[in-house]
């Protein structure tokens, strides 16, 4: 136990350190911003990683706990019906109160907490809800950066998240590597997680299923490539779209993906460009680099027009089977998709949509309380992403993790990778 509680308290440590740095580049003013309905401020964020490790582990575990403010309870609830009330989530930029000196008091009063309870020999239970909250809390620091490259994409002066002296994108100089085709046996194999480590109760029960032969590409599509999808009509052709994602382009407009851009004017002839954390770059800058940004209708799209599918889920976690997790991550520090390397790279850069929909394997089961409410109540109209993005911790993947997002969802860091 001794052990598992070092553990559990250096991972709490370093990844509450790591959303405070995350903060480091934004203005007080950039914390409160909310561009879109699916997206949150960053001071949210905070607040809301510190409410669920004061609800969820100091109410329960830590005798004579009192909490900062009663009013957080529910205040920065995001969706745990069964515990508290819950403001709406599009009013979330009008909580211009508490202030930010206030709630980074309030993420040391709970830090100090579970310090604390840390020293008192915890009960396992506690110590394996901290580790949840470690990996809670990851997960906002994706979303984090995700909501922070939609506001700065929705404020006129387009500003950069980071823009480094001397800084150059890595696809500027890479080059692109050529498509290869990785081919993969037929054969019944166990899917899920082993039981090895922290996992969230999606990824079980580990369980079988029979595949066929497959072969992925090697690496992700290119912005390049997804421009020839738009020069060859790909928006205007209903004929390679699902109903509902081509009622999705008509409906909103979609002519390209989120972050793209042309300003005819200034000189720029109408050139594509691409936003992204750091700054603006000119298409052809990017063009080897992988396309982001893109819903899981626009990837559907694209593979119909390329001859090709999407990848299963299952079909994508039986070729990294035994893979160390390896790619352009968060803690590359890139912050944006980077072009191919000579060796094939399955995690990174960006989210993969595969065509699998977000179900409850064979023997799931949900939490018990509240926690129950976190993964198995939006088994219903997602569809599943695998292999991590250029904003997600390194330590916060692994093969059998299953993300999962509505399928017309286009402000993440999501990309395509092709299956035959």
């Amino acid at each position: 136990m001794e052990s598992a509680a070092r553990a559990a308290a250096s991972r709490f440590t370093a990844t509450r350190r790591r959303s405070i740095e995350l903060c480091a580049p934004l203005t007080p003013e950039d914390m409160m911003v909310q561009s879109c309905a699916e997206a949150s401020p960053a001071k949210w964020h905070l607040a809301h990683t510190t409410w669920f490790f004061e609800s969820f582990i100091l109410r329960e575990f830590l005798p004579g706990y009192r909490a900062f403010n009663e009013d957080f309870t529910w205040l920065f609830n995001s969706y745990y019906q069964s515990f508290s009330a819950i403001p709406e989530k599009r009013l979330r930029a009008s909580f211009s109160r508490p202030g930010l000196d206030e709630v980074l008091r309030y993420r040391e009063h709970v830090d100090n907490g579970i310090e604390v309870l840390l020293e008192r020999d915890p009960v396992l239970e506690a110590v394996q809800r901290i580790e949840l909250g470690a990996n809670h809390e990851e997960q906002h620091q994706e979303l984090l950066l995700t909501d922070i490259l939609h506001a700065f994409f929705s404020n006129p002066l387009r500003p950069a998240y980071r823009r480094d002296p001397l800084w150059v994108h890595p696809a500027a100089s890479a080059g692109g590597r050529n498509l290869e085709w990785l081919s993969f046996p037929e054969g019944l194999s166990e899917f899920g997680h082993s039981g090895d480590g922290f996992c969230f109760d999606n990824e079980l029960a580990r369980h079988r299923v029979w595949l066929e032969p497959y072969r992925l590409a090697s690496r992700l599509t290119t912005c390049g490539e997804f421009a020839e999808f738009i020069e060859d009509g790909g928006y205007e052709r209903p004929e390679l779209w699902l109903s509902a994602g081509w009622d999705a382009v008509k409906a909103n407009g979609w002519k390209a993906p989120l972050y793209w851009g042309k300003n005819d004017g200034a000189g720029n002839d109408g050139v594509w460009t691409v936003f992204t954390l750091r700054g603006e770059f000119p298409l052809e800058e990017v063009k080897d680099s992988p396309v982001s940004q893109v819903s899981y209708f626009e990837a559907d799209a694209y593979a119909r027009w390329a001859g090709m599918r999407l990848p299963t889920e299952f079909e994508w976690e039986a070729a990294v089977a035994g893979q160390p997790v390896e790619g352009n991550l968060l803690d590359s520090e890139n912050l944006v998709p980077v072009a191919g390397s000579d060796a094939p790279r399955l995690f990174g850069d960006c989210w993969q949509w595969t065509g699998s929909a977000y179900l409850a394997y064979p023997g799931f089961s949900a939490l018990g309380g509240a926690l129950g409410e976190y993964n198995g109540k939006f088994m219903s109209g997602q569809m599943v992403l695998r292999g991590g993005s250029c904003v997600t911790p390194a330590a916060h993947i692994r093969a059998s993790y299953r993300n999962f997002f509505a399928p017309e969802t286009r402000w993440q860091f999501s990309g395509i990778r092709l299956a035959q």
